[in-house]
């Protein structure tokens, strides 16, 4: 009971200069304090393994702020299940997710690799020169599996006009009943504002945004992650003129193979969620896609 005790305390509250304990912290602390005379740290591990609560034990989160997050996440999962207003879409409307990856850097390694060798992987040479950022704004049609995107030295406005001019400006986007643009509250498509300047640039285009500090339910946030995965890991660039036309090429690429993402995350599951957990103090959110 002790030793789980100690396990369930803080390291700071115990004057230890640590963030998190080991089993080896905890049976050198149990020890030190005379609470048993000696123990190893596989049996701390098995006392503790056991039990069906480990406060010790966290992970991280993104814990849902927005006063009308259940409101504003269910008109964006409804739209992957092609219903808005309680309506189905018509053939003719079209769900666009859009953001932007920012601060994507050009690193010039400053030492050759060494390929890889019977039971060794390849090595990248750890040290790098910084050869400037650049911005990936791409939006993604959640229906057609399509993908459309800029390369800019920077977010803002602007650039997202000109990303959503690249899409609305050719078919179907161009002649369709609506197109629902899905983005966060970034500072290039935020609030009310937003909404208000995508209707002025385009009559059948409407912005829908996101849950404040949800970006998990923008689908577009998949396709970046395959874009760290496939294109941006290992960074190794000799300049940002080789990352842009990197990305493009990608891009160009991916629209050859992309199939729509298989996302099961429904307004239901969201609701079950709620339903089971309203009077607790947090909810935790998983991506399901």
């Amino acid at each position: 009971m002790e030793v789980k005790a100690l396990a369930c305390q803080l390291p700071c509250d115990r004057n230890l200069p640590l963030s998190r304990i080991s089993h080896a912290d905890i049976a050198r602390e149990v020890i030190n304090n005379g609470i048993v005379a000696s123990i190893s740290g596989a049996t701390i591990w098995r006392w503790l393994n056991a039990d069906a609560i480990k406060p010790w034990q966290y992970r991280s989160w993104i814990f849902p702020r927005d006063p009308n997050f259940c409101e504003k996440a269910s008109r964006v999962l409804d739209l992957y299940q092609g219903i808005w207003n309680n309506k189905h879409l018509g053939p003719n409307d079209y769900v666009i997710s859009a953001d932007e990856k920012t601060s994507i850097q050009a690193r010039n390694r400053n030492g050759r690799h060494l390929p890889p060798a019977p039971g060794q992987c390849q090595r990248i040479e750890f040290e790098y020169e910084r050869a400037g950022a650049v911005a990936y704004m791409a939006g993604w049609d959640v229906q057609q599996a399509k993908v459309f995107g800029i390369c800019t030295k920077s977010t803002g406005i602007k650039s997202y006009h000109r990303l959503v001019d690249l899409v609305m400006q050719q078919e179907p986007y161009r002649s369709a009943n609506r197109v629902f643009w899905i983005t966060d509250n970034g500072s290039s498509h935020r609030g009310k504002a937003s909404i208000d300047r995508m209707a002025q640039w385009y009559k059948n285009a409407i912005q829908v945004h996101t849950p404040v500090h949800a970006s998990w339910l923008n689908q577009i946030e998949i396709y970046f992650s395959v874009v760290q995965r496939k294109v941006l890991s290992p960074n190794n660039f000799p300049d940002l003129a080789t990352v842009e036309q990197r990305l493009m090429d990608f891009q160009t690429y991916y629209k050859q193979i992309a199939k729509p993402f298989k996302w099961k995350f429904t307004k239901k599951d969201l609701h079950d969620i709620l339903g089971k957990v309203k009077n607790d103090s947090f909810i935790e959110f998983k991506k399901a896609a």
